[in-house]
């Protein structure tokens, strides 16, 4: 299955400068997702991190990481945040950055369930550019109902 950034805005509801996910090139349902971000030197991070050897902020991996997690768990309950729902990210573990990620690079985004119940999911997380890790993490993500 794939998503192009129209149905992608449908199933997350940050939007730009936040919406970290470019396109999703795999996704089973309950299972696993892989997607990417086109990293731009026009990020308005890059200004301040850092102006001389720009990188962007390893919470910002994370933040992507956790988008794809979102999708994947919308995707699987088949719900949406136009229907009242938001997955927040609620934990981290485990998580370690091995490579910068940089202007010019396309971070491949991966998430794997671990399992999910009640509404609170534990996914494994692999960011990748060409083929190398960046950052892996175990991420937690619950599913809201909000007014």
């Amino acid at each position: 299955m794939v998503m192009d950034i129209n149905e992608i805005r449908e199933y997350l509801p940050h939007r730009y400068p936040f919406l970290l996910v470019d396109r999703v090139t795999q996704l089973t349902t309950g299972e696993s997702i892989v997607a990417y971000k086109n990293v731009s030197i026009n990020e308005p991070f890059f200004n301040g991190h850092f102006p001389h050897h720009p990188i962007m902020p390893g919470v910002l991996v994370i933040e992507a990481l956790a988008q794809v997690c979102g999708i994947l768990g919308f995707k699987t309950v088949n719900k949406l945040p136009a229907d009242g729902y938001v997955y927040y990210l609620v934990g981290s573990d485990k998580v370690r950055f091995k490579r910068p990620v940089m202007p010019g690079d396309k971070l491949t985004l991966e998430a794997d369930v671990i399992r999910g119940k009640r509404g609170i999911w534990k996914f494994a997380c692999r960011a990748t550019v060409d083929g190398e890790l960046a950052c892996e993490a175990e991420i937690i993500c619950a599913e809201r109902k909000v007014a």
